[in-house]
């Protein structure tokens, strides 16, 4: 059957129409948040790709559709059947052959944009990620094993997430990275990341794993490699001054003022145990005071205090370096003693 051009003007018209308002849904609400990665760069840009060949396909469907409707539609008392109409094999040929090309080169695209995102170069940041019902720990091996609760990452430098799981299953997600990668126990997983924007981002878990689920986030902080240095060393003095001053720093880094009450360091925290109260509780289960919180701190169930739930606190502070973790007990029990 052959089409007259006004009725092919009028399937593109429809099929223009279609695309634009496709269009415009797509490019003007901000459905996805701003870029702050490389690999953002990349995966946004296969996004975009694939979006635009469905809007294609979709316009040419929609206008194919409704100038069908249109002028092919039958009388309201017209119940014949239509004349019988032979296949074109030609067009079976066309709709086999054009997506199997437009799903090849998605694969391709798709390939292309993974191997150029697991690409960490020569000489990346490496960083521990330490994921557990319901926290995130970071440590950083090639400064001094400085650990904190909250992911700080140079920008423009590549950096590698070594990344394990103490208990289930989590997953690393920061929308803004659009990466994201399951941190399984047992195993050690890896994600690249070159952040491009200065600027603090969520890190969620984007993996069911439990009651509190959502309480599992953090943060990211992209800064400056200069800001990013001297952060480093200023975490580094205060750990490695060792005792009491030391332990402080390690209490702040982490996390610990997000859970717990404690005069000596200005925490309010209410989901743990007041540690203002250690003497009282060590006394309770009858054991020596230092005993107690070097328990507690690497082993945190083993005594439970009444009226907070188990299964919070990370297990993670047992595999602070044994500097940091002699100075974090060191200050809780000067802090106890009533030290500053």
């Amino acid at each position: 059957m052959r089409v007259s051009r006004g009725a092919a003007i009028q399937l593109v018209l429809l099929a223009l129409v279609a695309g634009g308002i496709t269009t415009a849904v797509a490019l003007f609400p901000r459905w996805l948040p701003l870029e702050a990665s490389k690999q953002a760069h990349r995966i946004d840009f296969v996004i975009w790709y694939v979006t635009i060949i469905c809007i294609v396909i979709y316009a040419i469907v929609v206008g194919l559709l409704s100038y069908s409707v249109l002028h092919f539609r039958a009388a309201p008392d017209d119940e014949s059947d239509g004349p019988p109409t032979h296949g074109s094999t030609r067009l079976e040929f066309a709709w086999t052959a054009i997506p199997f090309l437009i799903v090849t080169s998605i694969a391709i695209v798709c390939a292309i944009v993974l191997a150029r995102n697991d690409s960490a170069g020569a000489t990346p940041l490496h960083v521990d990620v330490t994921a557990q019902q319901f926290a995130w720990s970071f440590k950083y091996p090639e400064s001094n094993s400085v650990t904190s609760t909250t992911l700080r990452l140079p920008v423009g430098r590549t950096t590698v997430l070594d990344m394990t799981s103490l208990d289930v299953i989590h997953a690393f997600f920061v929308p803004e990275f659009r990466q994201n990668e399951d941190v399984v126990p047992g195993t050690t997983t890896h994600l690249v990341v070159t952040p491009t924007r200065i600027g603090t981002y969520p890190l969620i878990c984007n993996e069911l794993c439990g009651l509190g689920h959502t309480t599992m986030r953090s943060t990211v902080v992209v800064m400056s490699q200069a800001d990013f240095d001297t952060w480093v060393k200023s975490q580094g003095k205060a750990t490695a001054t060792g005792g009491a001053t030391g332990g402080k720093a390690v209490f702040v880094n982490n996390g610990c003022i997000a859970c717990h009450t404690l005069k000596a360091a200005g925490a309010t925290g209410k989901i743990g145990p007041d540690l203002d109260n250690l003497p009282s509780y060590a006394a309770h289960f009858h054991q020596p005071l230092d005993v107690f919180i070097r328990t507690q701190v690497t082993h945190p169930d083993t005594f439970h205090q009444p009226g907070f739930p188990t299964g919070v606190m990370p297990h993670t502070f047992a595999a602070l370096p044994k500097a940091q973790l002699d100075a974090l007990i060191q200050f809780l029990i000067a802090s106890s003693k009533g030290g500053k």
